[in-house]
């Protein structure tokens, strides 16, 4: 339907809230929990303590120690390389567009040399640098690379458009991560996003993220994988019980769910870390200290609080910081998915 200019002003203003905060949110949790990336629950407590800011990254850390406190790492690189990628086609996902913006930022970023890809993207970029197919790799993927950059296609869609978001998730993530496991995880985030944005309550987002994990699974080869549903619900079972208790709920959470690189165990914590804070700064603070893939379960959980929350209610201190550290215009990439939403909405 028609709307008057004024409501769609409102309507862009609304929607630029929604998506700069989706944005922010992806790159706080991710430079949040970027200093103890992959170091065990165990050494993160011993080394740390508790994080409580943002931090640079750590010396003894052969992953983490390249960046400085409020950068974030490949999880919002990749996620803004893949946009770029859009942008240029209308936002009609093509793989090799796609491809190659990943390879050309992973090359500029020495990415293959400073240990900053995941398992299944290392292999698969290398063999489309190749000219080789990845189909074999990607089939197999069950590591989280599709999932941990797709929280910005969460603002594109609304929760009505559940098989078209997870057809899309699938065309933008087939460069790397063909299987069943990633692009259900990877579609439960993006839904989680765009419910996060839709309806701003905890409860929805993850019976929204739930109800698209059968269709996407079907997307994509089998795996032996666990099943992302039952471990998303125990998770959320563990945030209710520990809801007064964060310690004890991060504790079980690592120990039941699992906090590591497999999409079967980091897109469900991250849910349920979502789920528990529901609020950027919290959100942030619980996966950097959770232990595991902290700084993609960061990416992952704090872009779907920052999709409820909308951008003028994180800190501004913590908007500042990103901004510095890594000289990125959010504003660029908000304004084109706001167009595209324009021009399907209005």
């Amino acid at each position: 339907p028609i709307k008057s200019s004024a409501a769609s002003d409102v309507y862009k203003r609304q929607m630029r809230d929604k998506v700069m905060g989706a944005l922010y949110g992806m790159a706080i949790g991710d430079a949040m929990g970027m200093p103890p990336e992959l170091w065990s629950r165990k050494r993160c407590l011993e080394h740390y303590g508790v994080i409580t800011d943002f931090l640079d990254g750590c010396p003894e850390n052969i992953i983490s120690y390249q960046y400085k406190a409020g950068q974030f790492t490949d999880d919002t690189s990749q996620a803004l390389t893949i946009l770029d990628s859009l942008i240029e086609t209308d936002f009609v996902p093509d793989s090799q567009s796609i491809a190659t913006h990943i390879l050309k930022w992973a090359e500029k970023e020495n990415a293959f040399e400073n240990n900053i890809l995941g398992p299944t993207s290392k292999v698969a970029l290398k063999l489309f640098r190749e000219g080789k197919s990845a189909k074999e790799v990607s089939d197999e993927a069950v590591s989280n690379g599709a999932a941990m950059r797709i929280a910005p296609i969460g603002t594109l869609f609304t929760t009505a458009q559940k098989e078209e978001l997870c057809r899309y998730v699938a065309a933008v993530s087939c460069v790397t991560h063909t299987s069943d496991i990633t692009i259900a995880g990877a579609s439960m985030i993006a839904m989680a996003v765009a419910s996060a944005m839709e309806h701003q309550n905890r409860e929805k987002m993850i019976e929204d993220a739930l109800s698209v994990t059968e269709y996407a699974m079907e997307l994509g080869a089998s795996t032996p994988s666990p099943s992302l549903s039952a471990r998303t619900m125990l998770g959320v079972k563990l945030a209710e019980k520990y809801k007064d208790d964060e310690t004890a709920f991060l504790e079980n959470l690592y120990n039941l769910v699992g906090a590591g690189v497999n999409t079967s165990e980091s897109v469900p914590a991250a849910l349920a870390l979502a789920y528990y804070g529901f609020d950027v700064k919290k959100c942030a603070l619980l996966c950097a200290n959770l232990g595991g893939d902290t700084d993609t379960i960061g990416a992952m959980a704090t872009a779907i609080c920052g999709a409820a929350q909308g951008m003028e209610k994180i800190p501004q201190e913590y908007v500042a910081l990103i901004q510095k550290a890594n000289q990125v215009d959010f504003e660029h990439y908000a304004a084109a998915i706001i167009e595209k939403l324009s021009l399907i909405h209005i």
